[in-house]
């Protein structure tokens, strides 16, 4: 991994670390959540082997360093530091909650314990990581909520940011919930379920929608979806259901869904395909999906791309990567950031979740329910293969059917009870009163 994918500031922290002798401190920094996104009573973490992969592989190469060299901000900084790029190698901890599990404002995602530069040049690049791909399989499994148990397919590559992001959007939507994914790439690296139609460049590049259809129907027999809004949608539907059997399904990118599909199915079953499915797709959410199938739209399945693939209503999350804790000498200093609408606690945590709470809590109290947090890279190492993103996907659908239903629905409630406990309240008013000389104010 390239350790120039990071902030600037990162990299002159670590400079300023080693010229300051502090290299060997041992910080715990933690990636929590200030605030929930907007129409969002949970997120779902996800990200996390991208993140192990990182830190496994983090290094400098000689042109990076080199480059770094050249930087004006690096002038002052000793050659020394420079050679310690060189041998540049995470060896400190990660303690993470598995993928897919919900989780809720003021709850951290990851630990990371190491020798203080380890641990800070990686904030960048979990930041990113890590928050991507929770928001987009949050946003997943709202869409698939809303679908009701009928097939979300994942649309959104050519509307994602980067290619690569719409392949990570995809493994995180497929974690989410959504059945298959039409980007090809996502399912060879992750073993995704690939689907997809035809588009409309494929009808207009006929001279007539008869033969465009026929064609589709004699490449892929069974697996042929037939997409009708070209031109005429009814005339289109027609003109699919007198080429009869096979048939797969068709799709609609347009028009009003609700009564399109009513005629498109009529027509169907007219014509002995009452097994041919009806997909949708185009501009739609959570909320259209809902409102269609609440009105009895004959849909089999969406096609969602844009709303997934950039969580579109709610682009980005509040996570915060922060020191909470340094060990000197073997004797440890707890550190909290306080400011308005920022502030931190410090001090190291776990997160324990019974059937009517969370507490989060010190690390190495002992509390009721599911130890959250779990050990994923000690000393350097990975300790254990990380769960399948098939066994990822079903801890998301597991963990979300048991939240209470008001968590569930799309409208905001209000919030898991999440409370801190006894000894990591005292801690924050100890380490309160050591930096400031106030108690916190009730």
């Amino acid at each position: 991994m390239n350790g120039l994918l990071t902030d600037l500031y990162e990299l002159t922290m670590a400079a300023g670390y080693f010229e300051a002798g502090k290299s060997a401190e041992i910080a715990t920094f933690e990636f929590g959540i200030r605030r929930l996104p907007p129409n969002r009573n949970y997120v779902l973490a996800a990200g996390l082997p991208q993140a192990v992969d990182y830190l496994l592989n983090l290094g400098f190469a000689g042109e990076e360093i080199d480059y770094l060299r050249g930087l004006p901000q690096f002038a002052r900084a000793p050659g020394k530091f420079f050679e310690y790029l060189r041998g540049f190698r995470f060896t400190g901890d990660l303690f993470a909650v598995p993928e897919g599990t919900p989780l809720f404002a003021g709850e951290p995602l990851l630990t990371v314990r190491a020798p203080i530069i380890e641990a800070q040049v990686p904030e960048t690049y979990l930041l990113s990581a890590v928050s991507f791909q929770t928001l987009v399989a949050s946003k997943a499994a709202r869409v698939v909520a809303a679908a009701g148990g009928r097939p979300v397919i994942e649309f959104g590559s050519r509307r994602a940011h980067t290619p690569e992001a719409g392949v990570l959007g995809a493994r995180a939507a497929y974690l989410g919930g959504c059945t298959s994914t039409s980007n090809i790439l996502a399912g060879f690296r992750f073993s995704i379920p690939v689907a997809g139609t035809a588009g409309h460049s494929w009808v207009m590049s006929f001279t007539c929608e008869d033969a465009a259809f026929r064609k589709l129907q004699s490449a892929l027999g069974e697996h042929a979806v037939q997409l009708l809004d070209t031109y005429d949608i009814a005339g289109a539907a027609r003109r699919v259901a007198a080429l009869g059997a096979p048939l797969a399904g068709v799709r609609i990118d347009s028009g009003d869904f609700l009564s399109n599909a009513r005629q498109v199915r009529a027509i169907l079953d007219e014509a002995g395909l009452g097994a041919a499915r009806i997909m949708v797709s185009g501009d739609l959410d959570e909320y259209r999906i809902r409102e269609l199938l609440a009105a009895g739209a004959p849909i089999d399945s969406f096609g969602v791309g844009t709303q997934i693939a950039v969580s579109a209503d709610a682009p980005s999350l509040s996570g915060v990567y922060k020191l909470v804790e340094l060990e000197i000498g073997g004797i440890k200093r707890y550190t909290a950031k306080y400011s308005d609408d920022k502030s931190t606690i410090p001090g190291a945590k776990q997160i324990f979740r019974d059937v009517a709470r969370d507490v989060v809590a010190r690390s190495g109290e002992c509390g009721r329910g599911e130890a959250l947090l779990r050990p994923v890279i000690l000393g350097g190492r990975l300790i254990e293969p990380l769960p399948s993103l098939e066994e990822a996907r079903t801890r998301a659908r597991e963990s979300v059917a048991r939240l209470a239903p008001a968590l569930r629905q799309l409208e905001t409630t209000d919030p898991w009870p999440a409370i801190y406990s006894r000894e990591l309240r005292a801690l924050a008013e100890q380490t309160r009163l050591n930096l400031l000389g106030t108690a916190p104010v009730a």
